[in-house]
Formats: structure tokens, sequence, C-alpha cells
């Protein structure tokens, strides 16, 4: 059994977006005829040009392998060029493949791909969800509306979701990390006030930010908010100061969380060494695939830390999220989009789905999806925007975030 073909999807999303404006989907086939799907989640350059890097990490370092060696291969793109160190745009590329491969593989075994990486260790995988308007919702005023998020986050928790996330605390730019303003405090804990009024103790809140603040400005924001007791504080100073947000993690009584932004083992071993998280969040389409994650979960089980797999692309990404989330013993929780995604449900023949909050892993050989090409290739995107775009200043707006395209970061 050999790698022999690659084809790649990207799918442009229609309204309201949520999830990024595009996701690659990339098919492999074997010389056999088995074929795969997997995902790539890297977004520094264009679609166009990921497409070039997709092709010429599967031409350079799979076409003609063996799909079962994932270990070799990501040793191969590891290391290309001399390089031997986490690239996200190489990584992001291989990881996709890499999904893809153990979709083969899992096909080829009549097993799922949970069974092929030690079993199952999770019957139900607990699942949590970002706030999104609802429908009469003014979609502008939602993101610092104390109400609406309130209402927002009541009806999640009455479609059986045990914790809920979210992101009021002003915008995040090229410019970050920042002091918060006073009123991105205030406005952060005003609506973390009347979510907790709104859900009690039925659900966790989940304090999403990404990267925006200093490690003193990060301290005085949750210092603010610890009374509402959130699960968890999100990538609160950007992704690469890590000593910044250990600083940050010893400060406060709300844990840490970090990791979409991150690649392979070697960043996220940096994080536990220094003690910066002890909730990780790695994005499978852009770590390193299913079985670096595999590795990342296992050395966070040696430093108490949990895995929280991250979720802001495909349904091909999520279906990888759940198997891996199926197999390891420390897991926290799974992010959704909403119960499943009004596009990303479809686009897998509602293959997996989220019921009362939970996701039971499938039973179905490799990743368990049925992935639909027809409706990939009608919604083909041929522009070459970033799949997410951060705004310039942080001063061009009037209390809370400004998103390109209209949808929020994740």
């Amino acid at each position: 059994m050999k790698l022999e073909g690659l084809e790649i999807f990207v799918i442009g999303t229609p309204p309201p977006g949520w999830g990024g404006r595009y996701w690659i989907i990339t098919r492999l086939t074997t010389e056999c005829g088995l074929t795969g799907y997997g995902e790539v989640y890297a977004a520094a350059v264009g679609a166009q040009a990921m497409r070039a890097v997709i092709a010429d990490v599967f031409a350079r370092h799979m076409r003609g392998e063996n799909p079962e060696n994932v270990e070799l291969m990501f040793r191969r793109a590891y290391s290309s060029g001399f390089t031997q160190r986490p690239d996200p745009t190489v990584m992001g590329a291989f990881s996709g493949l890499e999904i893809a491969c153990w979709d083969i593989l899992g096909k080829a075994r009549a097993r799922p791909v949970w069974a092929l990486l030690g079993g199952r260790m999770n019957e139900k995988l607990r699942a949590y969800t970002y706030l999104y308007p609802l429908a009469h919702h003014e979609k502008a005023a939602f993101w610092t509306s104390p109400e609406m998020q309130a209402e927002s986050a009541l009806a999640a928790v009455d479609q059986g979701f045990t914790a809920i996330k979210l992101d009021p605390a002003g915008p995040y730019t090229l410019r970050g990390g920042h002091q918060p303003g006073m009123r991105d405090i205030d406005v952060t804990e005003r609506i973390l006030g009347a979510v907790r009024a709104a859900i009690g103790t039925r659900a966790d809140i989940l304090l999403g930010t990404h990267g925006q603040f200093t490690p003193a400005g990060a301290i005085r924001l949750g210092a603010a908010v610890e009374r509402h007791q959130p699960l968890w504080f999100e990538e609160p100073i950007p992704p690469d100061d890590i000593p910044g947000m250990a600083e940050v993690a010893r400060a406060l009584r709300i844990p840490v969380a970090t990791g979409e932004r991150l690649c392979t083992k070697a960043e996220f071993g940096a994080v536990l060494r220094a003690g910066a998280a002890s909730i990780l969040q790695p994005a499978l389409g852009r770590a390193g695939g299913i079985w670096e994650v595999r590795k990342i979960a296992a050395m966070a089980e040696v430093f108490s830390a949990q895995i929280a797999p991250h979720l802001y692309a495909g349904p091909v990404e999520w279906a990888a999220n759940i198997h891996l989330a199926a197999s390891i013993p420390n897991l926290l929780m799974i992010e959704c989009i909403q119960t499943g995604g009004a596009f990303h449900l479809p686009l897998i023949g509602h293959s997996l789905r989220v019921v009362e909050g939970f996701v039971t892993p499938p039973d179905l050989p490799g990743l368990g999806i049925s992935f639909d090409e027809t409706l990939a290739r009608a919604h083909n995107y041929d522009e070459n925007d970033l799949h997410l775009q951060m705004q310039e200043a942080p001063c061009d707006y009037v209390h809370g975030n400004s998103f390109e395209g209209g949808a929020p970061r994740d």
C-alpha cells in the first residue's frame, strides 16, 4: 500500500462563515484505490499559496510511501531544508496530509482511527461551543452586549452544553499585546457577570482571549473576572512569550489555556516545562497531525495538564479531534461549532453531531465521515484572502472587536 494521488479542496464557507473564510481539505489516494481525507489549518499565507505548499510537501516527503509510516514522513517534513524546528506552514500542510493517512489506515483495517491509537478511553466527549448571535440579535452589537451574550449562553446551555466560550475583552491586532483599557475590563466583567447570572452553575465559562495583552495587562483583566470562576483564561498574551504566560499563570487563580497557534511537541513541551499553561489546545491541522498530538497529550499527562483540542476550521479537523480525544486519558473537552455547524454537518453527511452537549466517537472505519465532494466543489474558494485577518490598530473600534468579514475569531 503506497500513497499515489493528492487532491486539494479549498472550500469557501457560506455566511455567517463560522469556522473561517475557507477550509483546506486534502484527499489522498493509494495505489490500491483507498482514499483518506485530512484538513490543513495553516493561515499565514493565502489559499493558493497553501495549495502549492501542500503539493510540495506531499511530492517531496510522502508520495510512494506507505501511509503507515507517519513517523518517518513527519521527520522528513520537520527536518526539510535543514530546519528541524516547528514551521506552522509546513507543519500545517503535513498535518492535513497525515490526518488523511490515518483515515486510509482505518479504512484498510475496517477500524475507526481511535482504535489504532490505543483504543477508546472515553465513551462520550464533553463539548463546548463559542457563543454566537441568535437569529434575532444584531450581529455587530452582540460581541459587547451583556444581555445578548447571556441570552446566547442560556440557549446553548439549554441545548445541553456544559461549557461555553466567549471573548469580550477588546480587539486583537497585529500590535498585541497591549494593556486593556478600563472600558475593556468593564465590558468583560459585565458580560461574564451577566452570563454567570443567566446560567448559574449549569455550565463552565471559558474566557477566550487571543494573545491581546501584555502579562501585566492580562493579570489586571484576570483579577477583575476571577470572581466569576471561569474554567480557563485562553491565550492571555501572545503565544511566543512563554515566560510571560507563566507569569500570568502564577499570578491568577484561573487556569491558563493555550495551543491553537503552537506546532509540534517542541513548542508544547516548552509551555509545559515553564508551567505556562495547565490546559493545552492543539489544532490537529497545524500542530503536526494526529500522531504528534497524541505525543503532546502523553507529555501533558506527566505535567498534570489536560487537553482540549481547538477547532476553528472545518469538519475533517473536527473528526480528527474526536478520534484523538476518544483515545486519551487526560481529555478535558473538545471545541465544537455550535451543535456541529450549519455547513460543517452537510459537508460530512451529518455523520458526526453534538447531542445534549456531548459527542460520541464514531465506530465506522477511518475518521467515520462521509465527505461530500460535490458540495465541496460547489463552494470552491478561488480568492486569495487569508483564512483569518487581524486588524491593524487597537484604536479603530468602539468597544469590542472588529472582525473582518463579520465573523468572530473562534
